[in-house]
């Protein structure tokens, strides 16, 4: 009886805590949803009089949301495609092969994680700059091509795969980008899936970096272009909330996709020496 009480107890406290977690983004949606001065009415209201569509026609008819969200997606996926591509190959390497200094780079590699990226943002502007790569997608994707995160993730997930993948396809004469490509990557497959939601979400998140590199408003993204209509329209809550429902919505949807290969990941995703 104790035992089930106990249960109850949990489940209905488990269960407040979702909802108080989710309360913030429900009302977001609901406010996204009510006319203009609706949401800062007292006492406050939660669900919208009647439900009107006009917050994403401002935004996508005379605010041009849409090409931000291109600009947003071109830049995401853009990095996410070429992380995955440059952290598992290194990730590869310090996993599988053996040479002459590894173990002192890779702890080297490591340690420069302690550093904040706001220290290393002056230097690589300027460096952007003399090739001038400023205003442009490719000084934004760049810096963001290879992270010490996922070189480590990666080649720890693959420290707990067998070799004898791996000799076997050598064995079959399969150079070392052969076996890259046709045996590492189906063998990663659940750890490049939870590397790319990391990057794609935390790039399609990005505030700073774009803000700095960019200056043109053609090429703003969503996180840039939303802080810019917040001066304007501050006193619209509806469409800043129209505004951020569009914003993490697409990462969401890749999220509950996805979910499964990022839990599979994180799971076997050990530390092995």
């Amino acid at each position: 009886m104790r035992k089930s009480l106990a249960r109850i107890a949990l489940n209905v406290g488990v269960a407040v805590i979702a909802l108080l977690t989710m309360f913030p983004f429900l009302w977001m949606v609901s406010a996204s949803f009510m006319h203009a001065g609706e949401a800062s009415a007292f006492p406050p209201k939660f669900i919208p009089g009647e439900f009107t569509l006009e917050q994403y026609q401002l935004l996508f008819q005379r605010l041009n949301v849409g090409r931000y969200f291109i600009n947003s997606a071109i830049l995401a996926l853009g990095v996410s495609l070429i992380s995955l591509f440059v952290n598992s190959m290194a990730g590869f390497a310090f996993a599988k092969f053996h040479f002459r200094g590894k173990r002192p780079l890779f702890i080297f590699l490591l340690s420069s994680m302690i550093i904040p990226a706001q220290v290393t943002m002056l230097p690589i502007f300027l460096l952007l700059k003399q090739l001038g790569l400023l205003n442009s997608y490719l000084g934004v994707i760049l810096p963001g091509m290879a992270s010490i995160f996922g070189i480590f993730l990666i080649s720890q997930y693959l420290k707990t795969t067998p070799d004898s993948f791996i000799e076997a396809a050598r064995m079959d004469g399969a150079s070392d980008f052969q076996i890259y490509w046709r045996v590492i990557l189906p063998l990663a497959k659940p750890i490049l899936v939870t590397l790319a939601l990391f990057t794609f979400m935390g790039s399609w998140n990005d505030f700073m970096w774009p803000l700095i590199v960019m200056s043109k408003a053609s090429l703003f993204t969503l996180p840039v272009a939303l802080s810019n209509l917040s001066g304007e329209y501050i006193q619209d809550t509806e469409l800043m909330m129209a505004g951020s429902v569009i914003t993490i919505l697409p990462v969401i949807t890749i999220f509950l996709l996805l979910q499964k290969y990022y839990i599979h990941g994180i799971l076997l995703g050990g530390v092995k020496e």
